[in-house]
């Protein structure tokens, strides 16, 4: 009985291991390859400052679920401060990336990233960006995707033409 227990109990424990890394691979049945000539960028979301481009690699940033999304920024591009509801996973593919922490934003605080940097944020940390010249980045989560900004004068949403 001594030595039942422990064997089941690691039975048990390995099935339920064994069903929670499987679920991720059920949800990623899609096999996709793009190569960088096949990238179609369109312009960028509503959320952010308009003169951005994107193109969503993988999945759906607007629905449940994994996805991939390339940011193509010009020079001089800013991101005021804010925040994800979602943890965001980002790798500088060209450029030099500007992340600055907090709700204020200061170019001079921004730690430049060039070109193979990475960081990733916990949901809700409030952040902002600059693009030193044109930067491409590539911003990984899951969705649905939102942003808030820290001063909802800054939402570009609540602009009118």
């Amino acid at each position: 009985m001594k030595v039942a227990f422990p064997v089941f109990l690691t039975s048990a424990i390995a099935l339920a291991c064994a069903d929670i890394l499987s679920a991720p691979a059920q949800a990623m049945d899609e096999h996709k390859v793009i190569s960088p000539e096949e990238i179609a960028w369109k312009p960028g979301p509503a959320s952010i400052p308009p003169g951005a481009e994107a193109a969503v690699l993988y999945g759906d940033p607007t629905k449940e679920g994994l996805f991939a999304l390339r940011l193509k920024l010009p020079s001089g591009y800013h991101i005021p401060p804010h925040t994800h509801p979602k943890p965001e996973v980002v790798t500088v593919i060209s450029g030099t990336f500007r992340l600055g922490m907090g709700e204020t934003a200061d170019q001079g605080q921004a730690e430049p990233l060039p070109e193979g940097s990475f960081f990733a944020l916990s949901p809700g940390m409030a952040h902002y960006a600059y693009a030193e010249e044109d930067t491409v980045i590539q911003l990984n989560s899951t969705g649905p995707w939102s942003l808030t900004y820290v001063n909802p004068q800054d939402d570009p949403r609540q602009k009118t033409q």
